[in-house]
């Protein structure tokens, strides 16, 4: 555990040496904030129309009109911006020749890329829960429902760790990062609109299309439904991307 300690504190502070953090960070807050003060002034607005109609005005709801789009903007943004943050994990070794030095250490395969992977989700983490600062505020002044909000933002953080297992292993892929990024994209992408081939399919086609697709799954979360299911479709992509980048660097440490 000290060994993946000490890749988790270096990979997490070799972040902020270069401005792709920042980048994310700020970019993702500032998108973050925006998505979350339109649908609450959009949610404002109707409230104060329908305030005149009490059978309307019981019928909002701020879960439903607020946290679900903004879950879900969200998630595309998760799409937009971590194959910026996942590409440099081992691509940048390769590029920097470390990667020999990296390879001939003490430490394990297993042990390098869990650090790596975790010092990413811990990026991702802190993004998310700066995102919810302002969100958190709604619990203040409104009367939202605490579970569908507590698994929308599960829901993000499980997507981002599926999202960061596919990037890995495409960083260990290649040694350029731009190539990394955009496999990593184009991956996620053809799992996101999965969903919308199935609603052309009939039957099986149209179950196994849905259940692959990362869409399906996330939008149970977002609509306060969990299902054990969508967790272990999650945990399953995140670990096959670790298999994956595992398999990739073993082949490569003993070539």
């Amino acid at each position: 555990m000290k060994a993946i300690r000490s890749i988790i504190k270096k990979e997490f502070l070799s972040y902020f040496s270069s401005p792709i953090a920042y980048i994310v960070i700020f970019t993702f807050l500032l998108l973050s904030g925006f998505f979350f003060y339109s649908l609450v002034s959009w949610f404002n607005s109707v409230s104060v129309q329908l305030a005149q109609n009490p059978y309307y005005y019981q019928q909002i709801n701020i879960n439903q009109m607020v946290f679900a789009p903004f879950f879900n903007n969200l998630s595309i943004v998760l799409l937009l911006m971590l194959p910026l943050l996942s590409m440099r994990l081992f691509s940048e070794e390769k590029k920097m020749g470390t990667e020999e030095l990296l390879f001939t250490s003490p430490l394990s395969v297993t042990q390098i890329i869990t650090g790596k992977y975790l010092a990413s989700l811990l990026i991702l983490l802190i993004m998310l829960v700066l995102s919810a600062i302002p969100a958190a505020f709604t619990f203040i002044y409104g009367n939202p429902e605490l579970v569908p909000f507590l698994l929308g933002y599960l829901g993000l953080f499980l997507l981002g760790a599926a999202f960061l297992g596919i990037g890995i292993f495409w960083s260990s892929i290649t040694e350029n990062q731009i190539v990394s990024a955009v496999l990593t994209f184009g991956t996620l992408l053809l799992f996101w609109v999965l969903s919308w081939v199935g609603y052309s399919a009939h039957g099986l086609w149209q179950s196994v299309l849905n259940y692959l697709s990362f869409f399906e799954h996330f939008d149970n979360l977002t609509k306060g439904i969990f299902d054990t299911t969508d967790l272990v479709y999650y945990l399953s992509f995140a670990f096959f991307g670790l298999f994956l980048t595992h398999s990739v660097i073993q082949s490569r440490r003993w070539r």
